[in-house]
């Protein structure tokens, strides 16, 4: 049997690794864990996303990869969620409003430089991943 401990990383594709560097440093304050290198030039990196938990970012026409999104989004546990709203407001990035969502939790929407979506993503005390039960869901 395979004990599953947590998500290690997901992987997205960039149109400019800098730019999109700079967007996960900047707006959601993930730092580079490290760089990935080819004949001496950077092609990608990993971002640290607390714990051992990573987004690893390659650049489109280094990688092989199917036309099809396979990944919806990935989702980013933030420990106050106005808090992140409004910081990543103030950094010039369209989110949505802060939403009660179905399983007890509050939640929030962004796209980094290519598209990809982000959840912001909040617990409280009542939410499903702790508690269980059933939740009929509202989307």
């Amino acid at each position: 049997m395979i004990n599953v401990k947590q998500l290690a990383h997901v992987c997205i594709f960039a149109d400019d690794l800098e730019v999109t560097r700079s967007f996960y440093r900047d707006v959601l304050g993930m730092d580079t864990q490290f760089n990935f290198l080819r004949d001496g030039k950077i092609f990608g990196f990993y971002l640290n996303c607390g714990s051992r938990s990573h987004v690893e970012v390659f650049q489109k026409d280094r990688a092989s990869y199917s036309d099809l999104n396979q990944i919806n989004h990935f989702c980013l546990e933030v420990e106050n969620l106005d808090a992140a709203i409004a910081h990543v407001r103030a950094k010039g990035v369209e989110v949505t409003s802060k939403k009660h969502a179905c399983d007890d939790t509050y939640q929030a929407w962004i796209r980094d430089p290519n598209n990809v979506k982000i959840e912001l993503f909040e617990y409280t005390e009542k939410s499903a991943q702790f508690v269980g039960g059933d939740r009929i869901a509202d989307w």
